[in-house]
Order: structure tokens, then sequence, then C-alpha cells
């Protein structure tokens, strides 16, 4: 199989349907995303096979079990060059889309991405998740918030779910230090206002790599004291 078959079919396995405008749009990302990295660093992977198979439809898997779908409002914190958020939205044309990033850079080329491929219902917030999860317009107005390689889980968890409503999900992308990684995370998820819910291996095509997507049910409103204030989540995550 050629590269843009890898894609299709690995689209396809996960319940996506991979049109030709799909397939096209994943490649028009990947050039700008080569491009940009020589300017600014975005990515160690630019090679058409691994960036298809370990950023686009890594990124796409979190769809499996159906917590994420069309029609849904998705925050992606720390997104980083748009993952998950990204593809999530090339695949999924009705979901409204929050991309938030600490660097302005990154910012501009989501901007680019998403002009060049002519998405909508798309916000580009150049900020901190410790600011903008304190405030009305963004706390808990959400169905889902999602994370990947963004930082140890019980500090994604502070993060993240002061912007989910009650009822919605964190849809959390993660290695295979996964388990470790929710013991970690009880006094997390009890002070936030979270339940454990789901763990959903994925194996991605052609690679060895494995990782699981943990899955968190907002349970109970987060208390006005999370996000605590830029910072202090990393230095002294809660324990």
């Amino acid at each position: 199989m050629n590269n843009r078959d890898i894609l299709k079919k690995g689209l396809e396995d996960l319940g996506i349907t991979a049109s030709n405008k799909v397939l096209n749009n994943f490649n028009i990302y990947r050039e700008i995303l080569v491009d940009w990295n020589q300017k600014m660093n975005l990515t160690g992977i630019e090679d058409e096979k691994e960036v298809y198979i370990k950023h686009f439809l890594d990124s796409v898997s979190s769809v499996k079990d159906n917590y994420i779908k069309d029609g849904v409002s998705i925050i992606d914190v720390g997104t980083g060059a748009g993952f998950p958020g990204l593809p999530l939205r090339i695949c999924l044309e009705n979901i409204k889309l929050t991309l938030l990033d600490s660097l302005n850079k990154r910012i501009n080329f989501l901007q680019e991405v998403s002009n060049s491929l002519e998405l909508d219902n798309i916000e580009f917030i150049h900020g901190r998740a410790e600011d903008f999860g304190k405030l009305e317009e963004y706390r808990e107005q959400y169905d889902i918030a999602t994370a990947r390689a963004v930082a140890g889980l019980p500090i994604l968890m502070e993060f993240c779910v002061p912007f989910i409503k009650v009822g919605g999900h964190f849809v959390c992308l993660k290695g295979p230090n996964a388990n470790l990684e929710l013991e970690e995370s009880k006094a997390a998820m009890e002070a936030l206002g979270i339940e454990f819910i789901d763990k959903i291996d994925v194996e991605l095509p052609e690679t060895d790599l494995n990782h699981n997507i943990l899955v968190f049910k907002k349970v109970k409103s987060t208390p006005d004291k999370y996000p605590r204030k830029a910072g202090k989540p990393s230095k002294t995550p809660i324990k």
C-alpha cells in the first residue's frame, strides 16, 4: 500500500469516511507542517508515512468508542502543531473546535493550515490554560477537552477539566505508562470533579507503537480555586 492508502484504510478502520477531500486536506496539512518546521520546532517527524500514522491517525484514533463524535464542542489544550484537534476537525465537519496554545507562532501556523483547508468553526487562543480556564466564557463550556503529550496526567487534568461541562468528558491520549499515571491522579480526579470511565487501547498500522486513550467523565463542577495560577499546576501537581 502507498502512504495515501495507509491513511485511507486507517481512517476507515476508525469509522471515518476517507473521501478524496479529507485525504487531500491531510496531504496539504503535512506539506505546511514540513514547511513551517524549517522555521520553528513543530515536530520531530516529517516523513509522509510517519506523519500520516504517528500524528494524523494517532490523533483521529480518539474517536474510538464514540466519546468524540460529530457535532460536539471540543477544546484542545496545548495543541502544539494541532494534534489531536485539527485532524479531528478535518474528519468531523460539524465539531466546534477551540485550539489553545501558549506560543503565538504555533497559533499562526494553525491559522494558516485552517485557512488553506477552508475549515470553519475553529477558535484560536494564544494563552495559557491556567488563565483561560478561569474565564466565564470558556469555563465549563465544552463537551470535550482533549490533550496529547502535553504533561503528566495530574497536571493535564488541572489544565483541561475546568473547561468541561458537567456531564462532558476529558479524553486524553497517553503512552505506555497510562496505568501508572492513573494511580498518581486519584487526588486530582477527586479535587477536580471527574471519574475515570474508560481506557481504550489503540494500535497504529505499520508500527509497534501502541497507546491508550483515557476517558474521564465530569460529574460535578470544578471548584473555583482550580486551575491555580500559571506555573503552579506544573510545579506542584495535585497529589
